[in-house]
């Protein structure tokens, strides 16, 4: 089991990889002195240093950075044995995101995660959003969407009026996409935060076969996750990753209209895991230039840049 998780996250992690370079574009030319906040950054991420995390996000031009943390490292069936343990790559938990955004508040904020299946689930998020975390997520489980303990989770976030984030690969985490409607109509004061490649790939009406996570060539409009954004007030979009920056640059005209169409659905991210955060080495200056480049106004740019995120947690 271990092997053929580390071989689809291999080919997941390509996929990325590859869209990061489709733009074709030096993201640091595209950089202004406006701010920005990046909704998806992680500490220790692939085994990259605080201080390297930290020069990147000020290469990028990031003024706020809300960084999410990994929950405990367990070995359940929700964490896939150990395999998911630090969302699968590396990332530092509750504490050492806690710690390392009050010794930098001017920059930084943070999120509050654990395996929703783990017994103290609820008594550890609800110890650092009584801190003041911004965020329940990372969530990257291999449980259903719509299960008792996912359910809690959502309870908790309407009780503390906080977002939460998941992330959606098919087969791997956060089941039932399909089903989640449910839980949009079910808890319709908990705002939830789409990210990853099932929730991207969805964009696509046309989209059937959920074992591709990187689809390339045209979109055609009405996708699960277009009709969602369209169809539920709480639902928003992450625009970080590989995923994230593919949906725009696998058809730059659908993008325009549905980057229009969603301009206070949206939010950036970068979750990338470079050090150098500028050029074509960095997928989230990449996206940065996507967005730059597609945005059909000003406006519209600066929402998903700033705005959206301002207001979505309150910064």
């Amino acid at each position: 089991m271990k092997k053929q998780i580390s071989r689809r996250y291999f080919i997941a992690g390509s996929g990325a990889l590859f869209a990061g370079f489709a733009l074709n574009l030096d993201a640091s030319a595209f950089l202004a002195d406006e701010p920005i906040i990046d909704i998806h950054q992680h500490t220790d991420y692939a085994g990259r240093t605080q201080e390297q995390m930290h020069a990147h996000q000020r290469a990028m031009g990031i003024t706020t950075t809300i960084l999410l943390p990994a929950g405990r490292p367990l070995s359940y069936g929700s964490t896939h044995y150990g395999v998911s343990n630090g969302l699968q790559v590396k990332a530092g938990g509750n504490e050492i995101c806690y710690a390392f955004a009050q010794q930098h508040k001017d920059e930084f904020t943070y999120g509050a995660c654990e395996v929703p299946d783990f017994p103290g689930a609820i008594p550890e998020l609800e110890k650092y959003l009584k801190l003041g975390a911004k965020v329940i997520g990372e969530l990257k489980f291999n449980v259903e969407c719509d299960s008792p303990e996912m359910r809690k989770i959502y309870e908790l976030a309407q009780a503390y009026n906080v977002p939460v984030l998941m992330h959606w690969q098919y087969n791997m985490y956060n089941r039932g996409y399909d089903r989640f409607h449910k839980m949009l109509k079910k808890y319709p004061k908990v705002n939830f935060i789409g990210h990853s490649q099932t929730f991207w790939a969805n964009i696509d009406k046309n989209h059937t076969d959920q074992n591709v996570l990187y689809p390339k060539g045209k979109v055609t409009p009405g996708g699960w996750t277009d009709r969602l954004l369209s169809d539920y007030p709480n639902m928003y979009g992450d625009m970080s990753g590989g995923s994230g920056l593919n949906s725009m640059t696998r058809d730059e005209d659908h993008a325009r209209e549905f980057l229009k169409r969603h301009q206070d659905k949206l939010l950036y991210g970068s979750d990338c895991d470079d050090k150098v955060g500028t050029g074509a080495a960095c997928q989230g200056a990449g996206t940065i230039a996507a967005i730059k480049k597609l945005s059909p106004t000003k406006e519209i740019e600066r929402k998903l840049l700033y705005h959206n995120a301002k207001k979505l947690f309150r910064l």
